[in-house]
Formats: structure tokens, sequence, C-alpha cells
């Protein structure tokens, strides 16, 4: 009798082993995918047991009860985080909670590009096809008030930069990022801002360095173009700065500016309107904002394209129509 308890507790201790060992194979051997690599997104608040079939549903050839199970015993079971993930080939299920539990997500990137106004910002968060389209629906007013910003106006307010986000994130979070960089740049450089420029705050520099950067695309021009800009402000002159019109005529603007433009009265037209426009016009760069607040120095009140790229400065009108007879009515056929 002793000997058959002492065969049968063997034979379940095998049994056990066996099975142990079997389990321990399966969540050290490859989990076996529909393809290459599978996708998937575990939601906030998720539980373990709803990560585990999403996980199979996405793809992804495991046992929700096994993993479940392999949780519970490491006692990560509520440490898994939301998120975006991506599971290849030759992951284990230690890797896939390893993954989880660190929040390895999978990211994405967006492309803010200098010079790009608002418009053309959103335009690119909704054609994204990694970002959650949370603004898409929202006026720009409403925007705003859910970025908590005190500012009328969106344009100009967000850093062109490449930005890396976790798959199916708010693009409202991506833009709430984007103005934080842009207030954090703007504040560091107006602290230590040249003395005794013509603007009101900080905000007017941002608008000054909008302006810098439609008109030249090159960074050794840049202060000087700011200088230029903040002799005529000192001077009480007119800007006359061909992008301000431009912006002003929004959707209008053919690519052709022509007399008629320069002449009618916006709030943008730097031709009729003495000082600087209402609102920025695009998206300054770092450089353009470093050139807004630390111009060159000199006497220049005038630049003309030359037509290489670079411009031709002066500082009498006397000089800057002769150059703009060198260097623009004779190119033209």
């Amino acid at each position: 009798m002793r000997r058959l308890v002492r065969q049968s507790l063997l034979l379940v201790l095998l049994l056990c082993l066996l099975l142990a060992a079997g389990l321990v194979w399966r969540v050290c051997s490859p989990i076996s995918l529909n393809g290459a690599r599978v996708e998937f997104t575990i939601g906030a608040g998720s539980s373990m047991r709803l990560a585990a079939h999403e996980i199979a549903a996405a793809g992804a050839r495991i046992e929700p009860w096994l993993l479940i199970g392999l949780a519970r015993v490491l006692r990560v079971e509520s440490s898994i985080k939301a998120g975006s993930y991506e599971l290849v080939r030759g992951s284990t299920m230690l890797d896939l909670l390893r993954k989880l539990t660190r929040g390895d997500v999978t990211q994405a990137e967006l492309l803010i590009v200098e010079g790009w106004t608002f418009r053309q910002v959103r335009e690119r968060l909704n054609a994204h096809p990694d970002l959650q389209h949370d603004t898409a629906s929202l006026a720009e007013s409403e925007l705003l008030a859910r970025l908590g910003v005190s500012e009328a106006a969106a344009e100009g307010l967000f850093f062109p930069d490449t930005y890396l986000f976790a798959k199916r994130s708010s693009d409202l979070d991506l833009l709430a990022r984007a103005y934080r960089a842009m207030q954090a740049h703007l504040a560091r450089e107006w602290q230590t801002r040249a003395a005794g420029l013509p603007y009101r705050d900080a905000y007017q520099a941002l608008i000054m360095a909008s302006i810098v950067e439609k008109e030249t695309g090159r960074a050794d021009e840049r202060p000087l173009i700011a200088g230029v800009f903040v002799n005529r402000l000192r001077q009480g002159m007119l800007l006359q700065t061909d992008p301000t019109v431009i912006y002003g005529l929004g959707e209008a603007f053919d690519g052709n500016l022509r007399k008629r433009d320069l002449l009618a009265d916006t709030p943008y037209n730097t031709y009729t309107r003495r000082g600087l426009p209402p609102t920025p016009i695009a998206l300054p760069g770092l450089a353009s904002l470093r050139a807004a607040l630390h111009p060159a120095t000199g006497e220049a009140l005038y630049f003309v394209a030359r037509g290489d790229g670079s411009s031709y400065f002066s500082r009498t009108l006397d000089e800057h129509e002769a150059a703009v007879d060198r260097y623009q009515k004779r190119s033209k056929p």
C-alpha cells in the first residue's frame, strides 16, 4: 500500500514537473505572430485580463490565461502601462511583459517646419495616421482654451521641431508640448535680449521673429533683417514687408503679389499701417527668435533681394532704389 502511495506521489510530482517545464518552455519560447510584427494598443486603465485579450486579438498567438498567470506570479499584474506597442518575431512572453511594464511603446514622429502657418500645422496634424485627432473639430479659440493659452490667436505659438510621440497619442498633447517649447525658448531669449529694443513685451518679439523667418532662409542674414526692421520701428517708419501683406490676404493670395494688394488695407498690411502686425504670421525657429532679440547693429533701413538668395542692405532711399534697379528691374525680361 505504501509503495502504491509513493508511486502515485512520484507520478503526480512528475506530472507537475512536466507541466511546469511545459509552462516554462512556453513562456520562454518565441510567440507566434500572424505577421512579421503585431501592433496593439493598451487603453488607459486597462486590466491585465483586458490587455491579454487585446494582444491575442491583434494577432499574437498567446493564451491569455498564461500571460495573466505569469503577470500574477511576477507581481506585475497592475503595473502595465497604456500606449501603443509593437511585438516582433522572436519575442517571448517575458519580453512582452517587460514591454508592458516598462511602457516600451512604439513611437511615431511629426515634423513641424519653420515658417509654417498654424493652418499648415493643423493640416499636418489632421493627416497624421498615428495621432488621435482630438482637435480636428475644434475652433481655434476652443483649442487655445483647451491648452490654457492666454493669447487670442494661435499663430506663431508653437515651436517648429521634430516631435516623437507614442502612437495613438492625442494631437492636443503634441500641441501642448510645442507650445511649452516655444514659451521656454522665447522666455530664455527675452531675458538676455539686447537693450533698447522697441518691443512692449515678448509677444511683440515673437511677431518680429515670425517676420524675419518669412523674409529670409539664410541664417547669417536674419540678424541683419531684424536690424533693419528694428531701425524702422525706432524711426516710426512703415515696415513695408511683403510677407505680412501676403498673410493678411489669406487664401485670396494666388502667389502673385500685386500693387493693389500693397494698397489694400488689412491689419497685416505694413505698407498702410505703422508698427508690427497684431499677431505673428508664421512659426519662427530659434535662429529667428534670437535675431529678433539680438538684431545686428547698424544704420540700414532697406534691403532688396539680389536674386541669389542673399540681400543687399542700404542706409538711404537713394541707395536702396539704385540697388532695386541693379538687382531686380534689370533681371526682369
